[in-house]
């Protein structure tokens, strides 16, 4: 019996050493080459694809970067493959280390190979690779992604993967490009009610003609910038309908997108509009949302009616033409109904556009509408794609002042220039 129970204790003794001795696959950190961003590009001779890797040099900004001083902060492989998965071990012949997925922040796809047809055959074999997170951003260029890729050259922040994260959680935060991962991408596409949104930039600058200085309601590459920064544009919104791209849509139509979805968070959208006092000055505003919207559908023999009720909180940070808000009431008044409907307009502009263009909307109204049926089959057959373009859409826009700016009176004019 003691015998026995000795060889019981031996043989869990001996499990327990064999199963805390699994390191005979592990790799350190400098035997892997961690791809940062892919590129996917036509390659119009074979209908095969251009792949291209953006791959981070993780010395470069460490604490130890004795190393690695001299080092570039990246490297960058362009190379024909069938897909995007089995083009690692092709990469490996001239990269040196092990291709991995495990930090892949971006999916960047030119605009040429998003709107076609087959798109959605390619895209999916990102829900086959265990390393390719479904977080991963996804990005639509105006140009080819590897030349995109190979013309990003980031100043400050040379380290891919830094500028890429600092880029596009900014640009989100603003409203400025949509929040844009490829679970969101397979989630609309598979339940077929709505748009999806990816992030639009681009490397290649618009004509001289075609650039402005400064407003939203423009696309990547036609804002004027001048000066020694990155020549990459991060703004607007790649539109798609059931896996392929059919639009696109500016930074302002995105903002609005943005408001309109409840999903989304942000806080901190500045923009300009026309100041209802004197049409030579612009407002500058501070817009953002305390509570969130509420949705009614409405059906009956005709066609439906959709209501939205869009709460603003607005925060006024100029006063160009000097009109003292803080001191006057009725002016106060005046403002609240010039930017209500100035911003209604807005909205309904863009709504009658996504039915009239886009034939979809792209701030995920079928989601709150489901609870308006009573059966997930009574939704189905209500066809919400197809029955939202014929929709009487009416938006109501409800706004509540924040403070006037951190000094909220201004001295008269007339007293200044005595």
């Amino acid at each position: 019996m003691k015998i026995h129970s000795i060889i019981i204790k031996a043989t869990i003794l001996a499990a327990i050493t064999l199963s805390l001795s699994g390191c005979w696959d592990h790799k350190e950190l400098d035997d892997k080459a961690y791809v940062i961003g892919i590129g996917l590009d036509k390659h119009k001779p074979d209908g095969n694809l251009r792949v291209t890797y953006l791959i981070a040099n993780p010395e470069v900004g460490s604490q130890q970067t004795s190393g690695g001083a001299n080092e570039p902060t990246q490297e960058i492989v362009t190379l024909v493959a069938d897909d995007f998965i089995s083009s690692r071990n092709t990469a490996n012949t001239v990269v040196a280390k092990e291709i991995s997925y495990d930090l892949l922040q971006a999916l960047i796809v030119s605009e040429e190979l998003a709107r076609d047809p087959d798109f959605i055959r390619v895209i999916y074999s990102a829900t086959k690779d265990r390393e390719i997170k479904r977080s991963t951003q996804f990005i639509v260029t105006k140009e080819d992604a590897a030349e995109f890729i190979k013309n990003n050259h980031p100043k400050i922040e040379s380290r891919p993967h830094k500028f890429l994260e600092l880029m596009i959680e900014r640009g989100q935060e603003t409203g400025m490009i949509p929040e844009a991962d490829l679970n969101s991408f397979f989630r609309v596409t598979e339940a077929d009610s709505d748009l999806y949104l990816a992030i639009y930039a681009t490397t290649k600058m618009a004509e001289k003609d075609g650039m402005h200085s400064t407003d939203d309601d423009l696309m990547a590459g036609e804002i004027k910038v001048e000066g020694t920064t990155a020549n990459a544009q991060f703004l607007g919104s790649a539109v798609f309908k059931e896996g392929m791209m059919v639009g696109k849509i500016t930074g302002e139509e995105t903002r609005i997108s943005s408001l309109l979805d409840n999903k989304w968070t942000t806080d901190d959208i500045l923009t300009a509009i026309e100041d209802p006092f004197d049409e030579r000055y612009k407002l500058s505003l501070r817009i953002s949302q305390k509570k969130d919207n509420k949705f009614k559908l409405i059906t009956g023999k005709g066609r439906p009616t959709i209501e939205i009720d869009v709460p603003l909180f607005i925060e006024v940070y100029s006063d160009p033409s000097m009109t003292n808000y803080a001191k006057n009431r009725d002016k106060v008044k005046k403002l609240k109904k010039s930017l209500t409907a100035a911003i209604e307009k807005n909205f309904t502009d863009f709504i009658a556009y996504s039915q009239e263009e886009l034939k979809g909307d792209t701030f995920d109204l079928s989601i709150p509408m489901r609870k308006e049926f009573a059966t997930l089959r009574e939704f189905r057959e209500f066809d919400w794609m197809h029955t939202y373009p014929d929709a009487a859409v009416k938006v109501n826009i409800s706004i509540r002042f924040g403070e006037f700016g951190r000094q909220t009176k201004l001295p008269s004019l007339e007293e200044v220039r005595d």
